[in-house]
C-alpha cells in the first residue's frame, strides 16, 4: 500500500457538490434507491462526522458521510456513504476516513455505529453482523454490521433500523 500525506477535514458546505461527484463516480447510478438512503432522506447528516480527505494539492481522494438513525429506538450513527476516487484506491484513503470516524463519534459521545457493507473489510475495524437488526429491505441481513464505541453499547439494542426524523 503506498503511503501518501492526506489531510482529513470536516466537509464544508463548499465541499459538497465535489462530494456529490464522487460518490457519483464510485456508486452506482441508482444509489439513492438503495434502504439506507431513504433512511437519510429529510435528515441532516451528522455534520462533524461528514469528512473529507485531500492530498496536498487539495485534490479530493475520499469522503464519508453519517447519519443518525434509530435501531430498536436507540441512537445510533449510520455510517456511508464512504467513497475512495479510483486513483487513490490501495493507498489506504478509506481506512483513515473511518479511523477518524470512529474517533470522533465516541469522542463526541456515540456510543455506536453502524453500516451495511462487507464484513470481511470491515471486520478490522471492530465491526461484527448485526444479528438482530434490521435494516429495510432490500438489504442483505450479512452485510448489516455494528461496532461498539463503549462497552455493552449494542446489547439489548434490537429490531428495525428507522430514520432519526424529529
Amino acid at each position: 500500500m503506498q503511503q501518501t500525506a492526506l489531510t482529513l477535514a470536516t466537509e464544508t458546505p463548499q465541499d459538497w457538490w465535489e462530494v456529490e461527484a464522487l460518490y457519483d463516480l464510485c456508486f452506482a447510478p441508482g444509489r439513492s434507491a438503495l434502504s439506507s438512503y431513504r433512511l437519510r432522506e429529510g435528515v441532516d447528516p451528522i455534520a462533524p462526522l461528514c469528512l473529507t480527505a485531500r492530498d496536498a494539492d487539495g485534490i479530493l481522494a475520499g469522503a464519508v458521510r453519517n447519519w443518525p438513525v434509530l435501531v430498536g429506538g436507540k441512537e445510533t450513527v449510520l455510517l456511508g456513504p464512504i467513497a475512495v476516487h479510483p486513483t487513490r484506491q490501495g493507498e489506504g484513503v478509506a481506512s483513515l476516513l473511518m479511523q477518524r470516524c470512529l474517533h470522533k463519534a465516541r469522542a463526541l459521545g456515540w456510543s455506536r455505529l453502524m453500516l451495511v457493507g462487507d464484513a470481511p473489510y470491515y471486520r478490522r475495524f471492530g465491526f461484527v453482523r448485526l444479528q438482530d437488526v434490521t435494516m429495510p429491505p432490500p438489504t442483505n441481513p450479512d452485510r448489516v454490521l455494528g461496532v461498539a464505541l463503549a462497552e455493552g453499547a449494542w446489547d439489548g439494542v434490537i429490531g428495525a433500523v428507522t430514520a432519526a426524523r424529529d
